[in-house]
């Protein structure tokens, strides 16, 4: 019998877009402009970054003021290695700059020798030459004795209000012994949940304890491939990353014997047509895998649709 190693590469993306509101808003937009505005607070005080609420008094903050573009070092940590995704792919370090007319000091990247590097010495900013409204656009600090590249004008457009903010985390993940004993059933085309000993409550994909009890499961049930739709979602708008053109259906399907429904698509029908009560069986794929993803989708079978009362408990 061949063994298959339960163990993928794994990516966790998301790629979001996030609002400014009118502080972040407009500090981003000094930048774009190769500029960097702080805010003075009503004691006087100037933060930079800048804050929306006075942290003393929770008040608004409107008062802008421009900070830098030199500034001090306050404290530093080396990179030695840079990894992908920061700001330098040679060594560098990271800096609290306490910019000058500002009363706190902001966190960025001081491109420099190390032997160069002492707390106290004098930075100055350096913008990049394209620029969008990120805080990238403020490309890294260098000492202040060295030579500024000019800073390169960008057309002036509207007040940034939103800035793409993607999450991307890559990992690997092993399968343990109880995820792997239901995707070595896949690859027979079964459908294994587990058995809550407590509350018999029956679990897939299945969990080495029961979430409810706090037990351990050892009973493996195998279930039908056929089941009930309990709630369903129409996605009909495009987003990066989407694997399905849309519209299509996603829907939570009670196998039947099952007592937690298992998330899906229903296909070989019209969207229009997936409703609550709907009776669907699994179709696979030809080449299985030891993933969910061997189910190509649940389809629409000729039996009467499933009563509300039936399934109540479980949407």
């Amino acid at each position: 019998m061949t063994t298959v190693e339960l163990v993928s590469p794994f990516v966790l993306e998301y790629a979001y877009k996030r609002s400014t509101g009118p502080v972040i808003g407009r500090f981003l937009t000094a930048l774009r402009a190769g500029r960097i505005e702080g805010v003075r607070t009503a004691t006087g005080r100037v933060l930079c970054p800048p804050v929306e609420y006075d942290p003393e008094t929770g008040e608004d903050i409107v008062d802008f003021v421009e900070v830098g573009p030199e500034g001090t070092v306050t404290t530093w940590t080396w990179v030695a290695e840079p990894e992908p995704g920061q700001p330098l792919s040679e060594p560098f370090a990271y800096a609290l700059v306490k910019l000058d007319g500002a009363d706190t000091a902001m966190l960025h990247a001081l491109k420099c020798g190390k032997d160069a590097l002492v707390t106290g010495m004098r930075v100055r900013a350096v913008f990049a030459a394209e620029r969008s409204g990120m805080i990238t656009d403020l490309a890294y600090f260098q000492p202040a004795d060295l030579p500024a590249p000019e800073l390169v004008p960008v057309p002036a457009e509207h007040p940034v209000t939103r800035f793409k903010a993607p999450v991307h985390a890559e990992y690997t993940v092993a399968a343990g012994a109880t995820t792997a004993e239901f995707l070595r059933g896949i690859l027979r085309k079964e459908l294994n949940g587990r058995r809550c000993p407590s509350c018999d409550k029956i679990y897939i994909p299945p969990r080495g304890s029961c979430p409810l009890c706090g037990v351990r499961t050892s009973e493996v049930v195998p279930l039908a491939q056929k089941g009930t739709v309990t709630t369903f979602s129409i996605i009909r708008i495009p987003f990066e990353g989407q694997v399905l053109e849309p519209p299509y259906a996603a829907a939570h399907v009670l196998l039947d014997g099952a007592d937690v429904p298992l998330l899906h698509i229903v296909g070989d029908c019209d969207v229009d047509d997936v409703r609550m009560g709907m009776r669907v069986e699994a179709v696979w794929v030809e080449d299985l895998q030891p993933t969910l993803a061997s189910v190509r989708y649940f389809r629409p079978i000729d039996e009467p649709d499933a009563t509300y009362e039936s399934f109540k408990e479980h949407v």
